[in-house]
């Protein structure tokens, strides 16, 4: 079995056709037809069902991808790791982060490694707060910024780097636009705009209400920050947000508001996994994330 065979069965796989599958890898259809037909001769099963011009994997064709999706990245891991060891300085760190940490916490903590280690490289990954942990777990990426900091989950290891308070984002002409602070109480009966189902975010807004009996009121949901801030400023409904959202400007046509009753947090850290080292550039990456929010932290108070 050669990597070569693998991997055009890997790119086969996954676009369920030989002549694409071909052309991605810049080799003639021939060529990736007759790698695939050595590999099933060897293995002695058939790894894909013929349906016209297209292949499905065979259910052992399935599992076999799986195991070679895996060692690729193993592979791929391990010569990165001998470049790295060579020139740790020069390395990738793939790390995925949230919509809620990408307009500042994000950008300035890579531009602030990045001043020590200029040459180093990014390979960026944004999505929920499930996919980040999913992605650390499967290895698409070993590192992630993530909030809140997960504790229960088994396969990976999560540092606190610093805890961050959520603000009420309101209309600029509410009835409460010009007060001090909020209790959260006070917005019983507003439309509430949110992020869908299964978003931490809006888990961590639907708990603070239930403590205090209530259910918020969903006018509108948005996928990301910038959706959220939008649909109020709109004056469509208000909002429950990281103040770090907040931090370079507050949208046009709304105001921001403490909260005191009760008082929202949520702790900001990053996540990496339990099975696997972290390869050179990423460890290095990784040690700077509590040196810059330690300094960061320091300065603040």
């Amino acid at each position: 079995m050669e990597l070569r065979q693998i991997k055009y069965f890997i790119e086969v796989a996954k676009r369920e056709h030989v002549t694409e599958a071909a052309h991605e890898l810049h080799v003639a259809q021939s060529a990736v037809s007759r790698q695939i037909f050595n590999l099933e001769e060897e293995l002695g099963v058939r790894l894909f069902f013929r349906e016209g011009r297209n292949v499905k994997l065979t259910p052992i064709g399935e599992r076999f991808l799986e195991h070679m999706m895996q060692a690729v990245k193993i592979i791929e891991n391990a010569k990165r790791e001998i470049e790295e060891y060579l020139d740790p300085e020069k390395g990738v760190v793939r790390i995925g982060f949230p919509s809620s940490l990408a307009a500042h916490t994000l950008p300035a903590t890579i531009s602030a490694f990045r001043k020590h280690y200029p040459e180093a490289k990014f390979q960026l990954n944004q999505g929920s707060y499930s996919y980040l942990i999913d992605g650390v777990v499967k290895g698409e990426f070993n590192l992630a910024l993530i909030g809140p900091v997960p504790k229960k989950e088994k396969k990976i290891i999560g540092k606190t780097l610093f805890t961050e308070k959520i603000v009420a984002l309101l209309p600029y002409n509410h009835r409460l636009a010009n007060s001090p602070h909020l209790k959260l109480s006070q917005l019983r009966d507003d439309p509430f705009i949110l992020f869908p189902q299964d978003f931490i975010l809006r888990e961590i807004i639907v708990k603070a209400c239930s403590q205090l009996g209530f259910e918020p009121n969903v006018a509108f949901e948005g996928q990301d920050i910038d959706a959220i801030k939008g649909l109020v400023s709109a004056g469509l409904g208000v909002t429950l947000i990281p103040e770090i959202t907040l931090i370079d400007s507050v949208p046009p046509s709304t105001v921001k508001i403490p909260l005191i009753e009760p008082s929202v947090t949520r702790t900001v850290g990053v996540i990496i996994p339990t099975d696997r080292k972290l390869l050179p550039t990423e460890m290095l990456f990784y040690e700077f994330l509590s040196e810059f929010f330690s300094l960061l932290d320091h300065f603040q108070n």
